[in-house]
């Protein structure tokens, strides 16, 4: 899996350029044939030689555009497809972004470095147009059930940065551009003493803050306490009852999704409810 949570409300569709900050591979092979041919000629030491020229000079190639939405995360999640454990201990910080198909490259690409511009969206770029510069820590994977411009951000041949949201909001308001098709979406997992909720494609802010669930019969409203992530947990007894979600955004908006569950659910099913709008 490309993400060790499930994308958090793809928001956020700005137009950007971006600038691959790549090592100048011509100047530093060309150091290396220049003592190498010292070493043939003179009698030179090879790796003496070599010594001098093997810190390649770094400079951009050129600006090119694409798109960008933002995720949630952290430090252990933003790292997952380049197998980077806490891109903070790891010295990349939260500066980091997720590509899409056409640059990742299979993984080849984990580790570069791009400096990113919002451009052509006035409402939503930050003024000034202040540049950011990013790492490739992940890998934004196709959604092939969603057209490219519409869902499937990620889908080739798209040049697209779904970048660590710290990151986003320092060129670009996060509350720009898209809203997610659907309703937000519950997946219930767990066991009957341990049951989780994970929360995903939430219009809107995007991020939860709050959450509270409520059955038809004996369980009252239950504040549900965040495991991880947009996990939500309760020990509370949820089997056999029609189940009621609420939930609160940053933005301080509440969705409440009425009998979203039916009495009869299981483990392991996910049930739609509404959208922020």
């Amino acid at each position: 899996m490309a993400y060790e949570v499930p994308l958090q409300a793809l928001l956020g569709l700005v137009t950007l350029i971006f600038l691959p900050l790549v090592a100048d591979v011509v100047h530093a092979s060309t150091a290396w044939r220049l003592a190498a041919k010292l070493s043939e000629d003179d009698g030179h030491d090879i790796h003496t030689v070599a010594r001098t020229h093997n810190r390649p000079r770094f400079g951009g190639g050129p600006w090119k555009h694409a798109h960008a939405t933002f995720y949630e995360g952290g430090p252990g999640t933003f790292g997952g497809a380049c197998g980077y454990e806490d891109v903070i201990k790891e010295g990349y910080g939260l500066d980091t972004a997720a590509l899409s198909e056409a640059l990742f490259n299979k993984g080849l690409s984990c580790g570069a470095c791009y400096e990113i511009k919002c451009v052509d969206n006035p409402q939503w770029c930050k003024p000034g147009q202040p540049t950011l510069a990013v790492t490739a820590t992940n890998n934004c994977p196709p959604n092939w059930n969603q057209p490219s411009d519409n869902g499937g951000w990620c889908n080739p041949p798209r040049e697209h940065f779904d970048i660590a949201k710290p990151s986003f909001i320092k060129i670009a308001e996060y509350k720009a551009g898209i809203v997610p098709k659907g309703g937000i979406k519950f997946t219930i997992t767990g066991n009957p003493y341990f049951n989780q909720v994970l929360v995903w494609n939430v219009g809107g802010a995007g991020d939860v803050t709050g959450m509270q669930v409520k059955g038809s019969k004996k369980l009252i409203w239950t504040t549900m306490k965040r495991l991880w992530g947009q996990k939500w947990e309760t020990d509370a007894k949820m089997i056999g009852e029609s189940l009621t979600f609420r939930v609160r955004a940053s933005d301080g908006r509440y969705s409440t999704s009425w009998h979203v569950a039916p009495s009869n659910w299981q483990f392991g099913q996910t049930f739609v409810g509404k959208n922020f709008r």
